[in-house]
């Protein structure tokens, strides 16, 4: 809300929106806060909504946030365009204390709030453009009304007062301080300190408190400082002892976070800021980031352990590559799969496929191990790659549908949790139904164009130098872990 307005005018732009949100299918509870936390805006109210269980309501609270927005939070804005801010967030799990639970927080942070203003308003105008963002915002609330106290250095070092006394008398007198507090039965209240209404909420108040001095004992502001006013943010964040900036924003249904992020970058290097002012993620938007790299560095960790273990069990650098080459094929047909069902791409339906490189690369290894297993009995390669998928076809069918089975229940619950168990459930149980066809074609074309390449030159010269290495090491670790059991026997 504009920062002008006072408590008693929030109360009453809240009591409609939240009588309105009790007709919401679903709604059984509401909770209006008004100049809560530490810092107490009297111009920003929280409405609180509970919801009941989700067995009991045919929406769920996606839709209700889209209604919210569209039926309730649009009509206040046409009516008060200039003077209302909204957001629909869900409450956060645990709360720590951050101004919102919102999908995107993008900050910028500098020394002077002048520029801050202009750039945050700037990009917070673009923010609005992209397609997949609602709710956008920012922390800076401007236009409050405030007196500001300038204090003649000069006139004070006559007086004998000192300006941490100043700051201190209008904080006790303007802000008020905690002194005791006072107990009735269980219940515990704290005592504050501070001027009469009157006195600190105007100018000429505030010119008439008496501060402490050195030399006269007591002397009226008036004698040292001057009053203005004027016009300025409701509040002041700082990280690192900088001014900062937060521009807030959610996302819609089915809309990608990485994008939009992606675009706010792109929006604040054409600001050209100067030097002194820089951007960064904080919350949601902040550990997205972190787990998109850990996400990665596990996949990538992944094909190097299988391909590691594999080489050791087919005793084979070129086989390992051929199971291997089937796992991006199940990439697309788990996005396909998250797609039909209006799924998203979120760290659940990343373990998913973890889950589906498992079940595909198996089946892989089923194939060219039987394969292997009738070349070495004699049979030319074209004869086993044949015997070897129609005797390996009824174990991979079976183990297909048992999984499939297994992960049908998480596609299908509707219970508390649902929406992280179905993204996995469908991306497990689309990739793999639809992949399955393709990876028993695959594998032996793949197998029969690496086994063209093992019997080149070419890499009959690599596969040496490889064997080479490996060799080394392996006596090297064997040597070493001679010693070592050497050691612990003379122990």
């Amino acid at each position: 809300m504009s920062a002008r307005y006072r408590c008693s005018y929030s109360s009453a732009r809240t009591f409609c929106p939240s009588t309105i949100n009790r007709k919401l299918p679903g709604v059984t509870d509401t909770l209006v806060t008004i100049g809560s936390g530490q810092q107490q805006v009297v111009n920003l109210a929280n409405i609180y909504i509970k919801l009941s269980s989700i067995e009991e309501r045919s929406v769920n609270q996606q839709e209700l946030m889209l209604r919210a927005r569209s039926e309730i939070v649009g009509r206040y804005l046409k009516e008060f365009p200039d003077q209302l801010r909204t957001s629909v967030n869900p409450v956060a799990a645990i709360s720590g204390g951050g101004f919102r639970n919102s999908d995107i927080q993008f900050v910028i942070g500098g020394p002077d709030l002048d520029k801050l203003t202009k750039y945050s308003d700037a990009l917070l105008a673009k923010l609005k453009t992209i397609p997949d963002v609602v709710d956008a915002d920012s922390t800076l609330i401007s236009g409050k009304p405030e007196l500001r106290v300038v204090i003649d250095r000069a006139r004070a070092a006559d007086l004998g007062v000192r300006i941490g006394d100043v700051a201190q008398s209008l904080n006790t007198l303007v802000a008020g301080q905690k002194v005791s507090t006072f107990n009735a039965g269980t219940d515990e209240y704290d005592v504050r300190v501070r001027a009469v209404g009157q006195f600190r909420a105007n100018a000429e108040g505030l010119r008439r408190m008496l501060v402490a001095s050195q030399k006269l004992g007591w002397v009226s502001l008036e004698n040292l400082v001057h009053v203005e006013e004027g016009t300025g943010p409701s509040s002041i964040d700082r990280y690192n002892r900088q001014r900062q900036v937060m521009l807030t924003a959610n996302t819609k249904p089915g809309g990608s976070q990485a994008a939009v992020i992606a675009k706010l970058n792109e929006f604040a290097k054409a600001e050209n800021m100067d030097s002194s002012y820089r951007t960064f993620l904080a919350g949601r938007s902040k550990e997205l980031g972190r787990t998109a790299t850990y996400f990665l560095l596990a996949i990538v960790l992944s094909f190097v352990f299988m391909y590691m273990i594999l080489a050791a069990q087919f005793e084979s650098f070129i086989h390992p590559i051929t199971i291997l080459l089937t796992l991006p094929l199940a990439i697309p047909f788990g996005i396909v799969s998250l797609l039909v069902t209006n799924q998203t791409v979120n760290i659940f339906s990343g373990l998913g496929l973890l889950l589906l490189f498992g079940v595909v690369k198996k089946n892989a290894i089923l194939q060219i191990d039987h394969t292997n297993g009738l070349r070495k009995q004699g049979m030319e390669r074209y004869d086993a790659i044949i015997q070897a998928n129609r005797d390996r076809l009824r174990p991979i069918l079976m183990t297909t549908i048992a999984l499939v089975a297994g992960m049908t229940p998480l596609t299908l619950s509707s219970g508390p949790g649902a929406g992280t168990n179905r993204s996995i459930g469908v991306l497990v149980v689309g990739g793999q139904s639809l992949c399955l066809l393709l990876t028993l074609l695959a594998v032996p074309v793949f197998y029969s164009l690496f086994d063209d390449l093992a019997r080149s030159r070419v890499w009959s010269r690599v596969n040496a130098v490889l064997a080479g290495v490996f060799g080394r090491v392996r006596r090297r670790a064997a040597t070493a872990a001679a010693s070592l059991l050497g050691l612990i026997s003379r122990q």
